[in-house]
């Protein structure tokens, strides 16, 4: 179905129900952030329920400015916490009480909550007239008669399913509802006297829950359960029964009372409205799908195109005797090849999937060494400035994927600054309580927050909403793909941090990634990449093992060019198998997702119980985190991503080796 008519058929069914439905969104205002909120969707039932028209577009502190503070804070707190809250409130502004339940739509960030309600004023007015009739029981206890004379006038007035039972399991009030619904569900109809045991006997199953319920209000328990009641041939409902007991002068239970309500039209109403959210967030998850691989297709089909037909004139050439024009095909064709692992690595950084390697550093030495390469990156009409806190918390994070985050945020810097202008790179440490938290949709606890502000031309607030979409950018058609504030994003979250972005037209943005304090100290080994890799001496022995026979080859042929020995397995056993013959091994380069029953990680931790000096580099192009004990990997051993350059492959191997 189109999304337009799935919408409208949603539509059609929350006006045709009975309770009042509505969803609200919130605001900032003068009284702070997310201190009102308007109404944004509400059906025909709305006005029945709560006795207010027109409230579409209406803010909260318009419609009754004098219950506002209530309101906002039992929704505020659904919104920031994400959990679902069902309520009983008083409508002061018309007089009406309203049986609620709230849940939030969506993420924290879309600021929005859908509400159900009834009118439940008759009801409570039962329970009012009930509530003085047993403080005239408990006054009177010693006239039964006319007890049970006021009890039944009582009973008998209220719509509600009403009945008083004794000790002995004998009515002794039950009003016409009550007694209609015993008649239509088992098929006999109770007065007063008759013992609960002789009417439920044709149903053993409900005598005892019915007699268990009972009991509990015997001895002096209020509570409120749902029940179902009836069987499948005489059709079954469910009842919201409430129970409670009746005192004597003394205060001991010597009856109990139960008012029942017809629940069963409204759980199917919220059932109904439950499935049809779920399809609703369907149809758009797959609209954004739909959109995330047209987005996806184009841009690999360009890609794709460049490297082709960088093949494709390489082969002409060659078959012409033209070598001379190979090598502006074979940087084309790289160059295209470098995109697209960006791509795919944005990609899996937004879907929070990439492989991460992270290591405890220390956020202003790496700053201090990247600033020179955002200097570079930017051109010489835009400055730098770098403020690192003194005292600064280490973090654990893969140094390598918070350089391209800060990078791509510089990136974007200097793209909103086409006149030229400021980049300010800072650290600072930070403790985020829990409103704050509940604010952010974070954790709680301290943080080291790295922020990349601009002077540049800022960002609306329509937009500020989309900015961390897939595919979404701002740019001219060619000029960006969308994914790098989506990657920031993804990575900040899979490294258990946030990122967040404030931002005003025509005075600038800035982007704070937070992430997790370290409690340990930093490591103080070089993070960054060493230089080229020079040819080997000493004839180590490689293990190597991935189940693409290409990528063996190209692995196998590049370190064969720098002197080692390369040795090749197709899989986890046939790897261990040729443990036995080749000797002494000096590292060992895995796939992760290997076939044969055995992963990357088993293999190395098998080469390591007999080998334990033998050094592990691990190659992959998914997060398979499992395998690698969610990033927690052991000294000796790193990944590397594909597709990798051969130059990194080198680089990788010999700081391994060296180390």
């Amino acid at each position: 179905m189109p999304l337009r008519l799935t919408l409208d058929f949603y539509r059609s069914l929350f006006d045709a129900m009975d309770e009042g439905f509505c969803v609200i969104e919130f605001l900032d205002g003068p009284h702070g952030p997310l201190s009102d909120y308007v109404h944004v969707e509400a059906n025909a039932a709305y006005q029945r329920n709560a006795g207010i028209p027109n409230v579409v577009g209406q803010r909260l502190r318009d419609m009754v400015p004098d219950e506002a503070d209530a309101w906002i804070a039992r929704y505020g707190h659904v919104l920031r916490t994400g959990e679902p809250v069902r309520f009983e409130q008083e409508l002061l502004a018309t007089g009406r009480h309203l049986s609620l339940s709230a849940f939030r739509i969506g993420e924290f960030e879309e600021r929005r909550v859908a509400v159900l309600f009834n009118d439940v004023t008759e009801r409570r007015r039962a329970e009012r007239a009930l509530a003085l009739a047993n403080d005239a029981l408990e006054t009177r206890f010693a006239e039964v008669l006319a007890e049970r004379k006021i009890l039944a006038d009582v009973v008998e007035g209220s719509d509600a399913l009403v009945q008083v039972i004794d000790r002995d399991f004998r009515w002794i009030a039950i009003n016409r509802a009550a007694a209609s619904e015993y008649e239509r569900g088992v098929g006999i109809r109770p007065a007063v006297g008759d013992r609960l045991d002789d009417v439920l006997t044709v149903l053993p199953d409900q005598l005892g829950k019915a007699r268990e319920a009972w009991a509990r209000a015997l001895g002096g328990e209020d509570f409120v359960e749902v029940v179902t009641l009836g069987d499948e041939r005489r059709g079954q409902r469910q009842f919201e029964m409430h129970f409670s007991a009746l005192r004597d002068v003394d205060g001991l239970p010597y009856a109990a009372f139960q008012l029942a309500y017809d629940v069963t039209d409204r759980l199917r109403a919220e059932q109904r409205l439950t499935e049809a959210e779920e399809a609703l967030r369907q149809a758009q998850k797959m609209e954004a799908v739909g959109q995330l691989t047209g987005g996806l297709a184009h841009d690999f089909n360009n890609l794709l195109a460049g490297i082709g037909g960088a093949f494709e004139m390489i082969r002409v050439r060659l078959a012409q005797g033209r070598g001379a024009d190979v090598e502006r095909y074979l940087a084309a064709g790289q160059g295209a090849m470098r995109r697209a692992a960006a791509l795919t690595h944005r990609l899996l950084a937004f879907s929070r999937r990439q492989t991460l390697s992270p290591r405890a550093i220390d956020v202003n030495r790496l700053m201090g060494e990247l600033v020179e390469l955002v200097r570079r990156t930017v051109g010489p009409g835009i400055e730098v400035e770098v403020a690192a806190a003194t005292g600064l918390w280490p973090t654990m994070v893969d140094a390598n994927q918070l350089e391209n985050a800060i990078l791509n945020l510089c990136i974007n810097a200097r793209d909103a600054m086409p006149d030229g202008g400021r980049i300010t790179i800072e650290s600072a440490n930070c403790w985020i309580d829990r409103r704050a938290a509940d604010e952010r949709g974070m954790e709680p606890g301290q943080y080291v927050a790295v922020s990349v502000t601009d002077t540049g031309t800022g960002i609306d607030k329509d937009t500020l909403a989309r900015v961390f979409d897939p595919f979404f950018t701002t740019k001219p058609l060619g000029e960006g793909t969308g994914l790098g504030l989506s990657m920031v994003y993804g990575f900040a979250r899979q490294s258990h941090g946030h990122v967040r972005i404030h931002s005003a037209v025509g005075e600038g943005t800035m982007v704070s990634i937070y992430l997790p304090r370290h409690l340990g100290e930093a490591e103080t080994d070089d993070v960054g990449v060493v230089g080229r890799a020079t040819a080997s001496t000493g004839g180590h022995t490689v293990l190597v093992v991935d189940d693409e026979p290409t990528v063996r080859m190209l692995v196998s042929d590049a370190l064969g060019d720098l002197g080692y020995r390369c040795v090749e397995a197709a899989d986890g056993p046939a790897a261990l198998k040729l443990l036995d013959t080749v000797g002494p091994i000096a590292l060992l380069i895995t796939d992760v997702g290997l076939p044969g029953g055995l992963n990357g990680r088993q293999v190395a931790d098998a080469v390591r119980a007999g080998r334990p000096a033998v050094k592990v580099l691990f190659i992959t192009g998914y997060a398979e985190n499992a395998a690698l004990n969610h990033g927690h990997i052991e000294r000796g051993m790193e990944v590397l991503t594909k597709p990798f350059a051969v130059d990194e492959l080198a680089v990788r191997v010999e700081r391994l080796l060296r180390a």
